[in-house]
C-alpha cells in the first residue's frame, strides 16, 4: 500500500506569490518615488518663477529724493497666472514696514525668512508657497533694505501632482500586471525541470534502476546524484534479493530431498510395524516440510517478482498443456484424469514464471481434494479477458471461509489430514492482481470446487 505524502505546501505557488510580492512592493515603491520627484519637480517650476517675480519686483524698487519708489511691474505678478486661477500674493516692506501688499505676509516679529522659499498659511488657512528677497538701497545720505514676499495658492501644483499621480499609478498597475504575468511564466519554467525528471522516473519500468543521465539545472544535481546512489543501492539490493531466494530454495529443498529419500529406504528395510509407523511419520513430514520450505520460497520469489514483471508474448494453452503433461504421473497416482477442454491459442503478455508457478499451484491443491477416480477438468478462454478456470469433483470450499482461504497460511476445515501450507491460493491470487485480473473461488452446483484464474 502506498504510504501518504507529507505536503507543505506547492513549491511552485510558493515562488509565484514570492515573484507578485516582491513586484507588488516594486510598484509601490516605484509609485511613491515617481511622485515625490514629480513634486519635487513641480514645486521647483513654482519656486522658479515666484523668486522671478520676485526678482522683478526688486528691481522696479528705486531711491528719490530719499523716498523709496516702486514702479509695480505687473507682468512680475501675471507670470503666475494657471488654469486652476491660483490667487497671488505679495508684499513689499522698507525695513520691516509694509509699503504695499498682502498684511499677512508681513509678521510684525518678522518670523518670515527674508531670503529663500517656504510655505506658510493665508489667514483662511489656504497653503502658500512663498518667495522673498530682500535687497539693499543706498542713496546720498540714506540706506534702506527692501524686502519682498510673492506668495502663491498650490492649486494647480495639487492638479498636477494629482495627475501625475494618476498617470504613475496607472504604470504602476501596468507593471504589477505585466509583473504577475512574467512571475507564473517564471515558476512555471523553475518547476519544468522537477516536472521533466517526475515524468522521467514514472514512465520508467519496475526493473529500470539505471542511472539519471538527462541533463538537470545545477540546483537540482545533488538530488539527483542522490536519487541515483538510492537506485544503485535498490538495484544491488533486489539482485541479492533475487540470488538470496535462489540459494536457499536449492539449499533447503536439497537435504530435505536427501533425508527422505534415505527415510524411504529405511522404510522398505525394518520389519517391526511401530518402527515402519515412525518412519511413515518421518517421510509425512518431510513432505510437509519441503512443501513448507517450498512454497515460502515460491511466496518470497512471486512478492519480488510481482514489483519487476518480466513480461513477454506466451501462448497459455501451451503453458497450460505443459504443466499438465508434468503433473499427469501425480495425478495418475491417484487415478484422476486431468481434461483441458480448449485447444485454441490464447495469446498473453505476462511473466512466464509467475503464471507457471501459480497454475501449478491451482492443479496442485485440485490434485490433493479430489478423491480417487475422478476427474479434474481445465478450461482456458480468451473472452472477455485470459481465463483459465479449473473444476475438480471433490467437496468443494466450506461456504462460511471461502472469502478468506485465499489469504497467507488460511486453510479450511476440511484440509485436516492433507499436506499443505496456506500459500498455494495466496501466491495464485497475488499472481493474478500483479497481471491486472483476479482469483475466484466458487462451488459447483453438482458438488466440488471452481477456481477462476484471470488476467
Amino acid at each position: 500500500m502506498t504510504e501518504t505524502v507529507n505536503v507543505s505546501g506547492s513549491l511552485r505557488r510558493r515562488l509565484t506569490l514570492t515573484l507578485i510580492g516582491g513586484a507588488a512592493v516594486l510598484a509601490v515603491v516605484l509609485f511613491a518615488v515617481v511622485r515625490l520627484y514629480a513634486a519635487q519637480i513641480a514645486q521647483q517650476g513654482q519656486d522658479s518663477i515666484l523668486s522671478a517675480s520676485v526678482t522683478s519686483m526688486l528691481d522696479a524698487a528705486v531711491l528719490r529724493d530719499g523716498a523709496v519708489v516702486v514702479d509695480f511691474p505687473y507682468a512680475a505678478l501675471s507670470m503666475l497666472s494657471t488654469t486652476s486661477d491660483d490667487r497671488v500674493f505679495y508684499a513689499i516692506l522698507q525695513d520691516q514696514t509694509l509699503l504695499s501688499g498682502y498684511k499677512h505676509l508681513s509678521p510684525p516679529n518678522g518670523s518670515f525668512p527674508t531670503t529663500g522659499t517656504f510655505m506658510a498659511e493665508t489667514p483662511d488657512g489656504a497653503l502658500i508657497r512663498v518667495a522673498s528677497d530682500s535687497r539693499t538701497l543706498v542713496g546720498a545720505d540714506t540706506r534702506t533694505v527692501i524686502t519682498v514676499f510673492v506668495a502663491q495658492t498650490q492649486e494647480a501644483l495639487q492638479v498636477t501632482l494629482n495627475d501625475i499621480s494618476r498617470r504613475v499609478a496607472l504604470f504602476g498597475a501596468g507593471f504589477f500586471c505585466l509583473s504577475a504575468l512574467l512571475s507564473f511564466w517564471a515558476s512555471a519554467s523553475t518547476i519544468t525541470p522537477i516536472r521533466r525528471l517526475t515524468s522521467s522516473i514514472a514512465r520508467r519500468g519496475p526493473q529500470d534502476l539505471s542511472p539519471v543521465a538527462s541533463p538537470v539545472p545545477s540546483e537540482m544535481v545533488s538530488l539527483v546524484e542522490s536519487l541515483n546512489r538510492l537506485m544503485g543501492r535498490l538495484d544491488k539490493a533486489l539482485s541479492q534479493s533475487e540470488e538470496f531466494i535462489a540459494e536457499a530454495a536449492h539449499r533447503v529443498r536439497t537435504p530435505l530431498a536427501t533425508v527422505r529419500s534415505h527415510a524411504e529406504a529405511m522404510l522398505h528395510r525394518v520389519d517391526r510395524d511401530e518402527n515402519r509407523k515412525a518412519l511413515r511419520a518421518m517421510v509425512r513430514a518431510i513432505d510437509e516440510s519441503s512443501r513448507a520450505a517450498g512454497q515460502l520460497l515460491d511466496h518470497a520469489m512471486i512478492t519480488f517478482r510481482t514489483d519487476h514483471l518480466e513480461r513477454e508474448e506466451l501462448n497459455l494453452t501451451d503453458l497450460l498443456q505443459e504443466l499438465v503433461q508434468r503433473l499427469t504421473p501425480v495425478a495418475e497416482m491417484k487415478d484422476i484424469s486431468l481434461l483441458v477442454e480448449n485447444t485454441e491459442p490464447v495469446l498473453v503478455s505476462a511473466d512466464a514464471i509467475l503464471l507457471q508457478n501459480a497454475i501449478r499451484n491451482l492443479i496442485d491443491n485440485a490434485l490433493k481434494y479430489s478423491p480417487m477416480e475422478s476427474e479434474i477438468t481445465i478450461r482456458v478462454s480468451a473472452s472477455p479477458t485470459p481465463t483459465i478456470e479449473i473444476w475438480d469433483q471433490g467437496a468443494g470450499f466450506p461456504p462460511d471461509q471461502i472469502a478468506n482461504l485465499s489469504s497467507r497460511f488460511s486453510r479450511g476445515d476440511n484440509a485436516k489430514g492433507i499436506i499443505g501450507s496456506g500459500l498455494g491460493l495466496a501466491i495464485a491470487q497475488d499472481v493474478a492482481e500483479a497481471h491486472g485480473g483476479a482469483l475466484k473461488l466458487s462451488n459447483l452446483p453438482g458438488g466440488g470446487a471452481c477456481v477462476t484464474f484471470s488476467l
